[in-house]
């Protein structure tokens, strides 16, 4: 066989590789999916948050700290009260105490140890953690001052090889849990574990797998691992989920067209959604679209926390939305 047979067939061998995984992602990132709009009522932008709020938490008083690349907002536009105190990545509170932060600072990943002291809305650092297994963080849920668990959307760290992975469409990604005492992964096989959260009872983790587009429900051992229960799905690519920590209630922000979220064409925006699971632990959880938009309102969705009778919605890198919940009780 001539060298330039064997080149053809190369050519051809890798063109329809290729090619394949192209169909596969276009599949797994929902490429073709035309959303019907489903607005909320009385939607208002957040003033001066125009740059991201990727992920949020909400404290019990009513205080919201979200990841964005501004600070110290003070929003008091509404019926109910946000005040809001930005940090620049994601964040997870414990107890309304400690927030933990993940950093990834010359694309490496650690994740910062803060106390938030509420009389003054600061925050003091405590530490910073790094470990080898801890290498590629989406994000956390803290079970301790000094524990928690963590998403690895990636196998690998970073650079081309991420690339790669995505286009591979592989179950390489999993949940680590991480104290001073022990380090180990503890749920694998995920497509791109983003989302991570915990019910209110503390006894089971929720998991999103943006690309297969479902909520994984797993129940902590004694060991601190976890056990698959159940797999929800929700018909999305799921990114960053809150937990009402009164109902239990899954909030969901979503990407219902990831392929749009990757080209980011300003003639084809990415589109937005919210969803809400009830009943997650019941043979028959209840999955609804709260919201949806097709970017002429909202772009790229990431988070939505609820807090009285109002919905707050997060994105990637554009504004944040508060918006009435009345019509969902309807």
């Amino acid at each position: 066989m001539g060298k330039l047979v064997v080149i053809s067939l190369f050519v051809a061998a890798l063109s329809a590789f290729l090619g394949e995984r192209i169909i596969n992602l276009r599949k797994r990132t929902l490429a073709s999916r035309k959303l019907v709009q489903t607005h909320l009522p009385n939607c208002h932008p957040i003033k001066s948050l125009e740059y991201g709020s990727e992920d949020l938490t909400i404290l019990p008083n009513g205080l919201a700290i979200i990841s964005t690349v501004s600070y110290n907002i003070d929003l008091a536009l509404y019926e109910t009260r946000f005040e809001m105190h930005l940090l620049p990545f994601p964040i997870v509170s414990y107890n309304s105490v400690y927030l933990f932060v993940v950093n990834h600072p010359q694309k490496k990943t650690q994740v910062e140890i803060f106390l938030f002291v509420e009389e003054d809305h600061s925050l003091v650092y405590v530490k910073t953690i790094k470990h080898e297994f801890l290498h590629s963080v989406n994000d956390i849920v803290a079970v301790g001052v000094e524990s928690f668990y963590a998403t690895n959307d990636h196998y690998f760290s970073g650079g081309t090889l991420n690339t790669l992975e995505v286009l591979l469409a592989q179950p390489w990604s999993n949940v680590v849990y991480y104290s001073p005492e022990e380090v180990k992964v503890v749920a694998e096989g995920f497509y791109m574990a983003n989302g991570i959260n915990i019910s209110p009872d503390k006894r089971h983790i929720y998991v999103a797998d943006l690309f297969d587009h479902n909520i994984h429900v797993l129940e902590r051992l004694e060991s601190n691992g976890l056990a698959p229960v159940k797999v929800v799905e929700v018909g999305s690519l799921v990114d960053n989920i809150y937990v009402d920590p009164e109902t239990g209630d899954l909030w969901i922000g979503c990407h219902p067209n990831g392929w749009k979220l990757f080209r980011n064409d300003p003639e084809d925006l990415p589109g937005s959604e919210v969803i809400q699971i009830k009943d997650i632990h019941s043979e028959k959880p209840v999955v609804t679209q709260v919201y949806a938009d097709d970017g002429s309102v909202l772009i790229g969705s990431s988070v939505a926390a609820p807090y009285g009778g109002k919905l707050l919605i997060g994105t990637i890198y554009q504004k944040a939305l508060v918006c009435d919940l009345a019509k969902v009780d309807q």
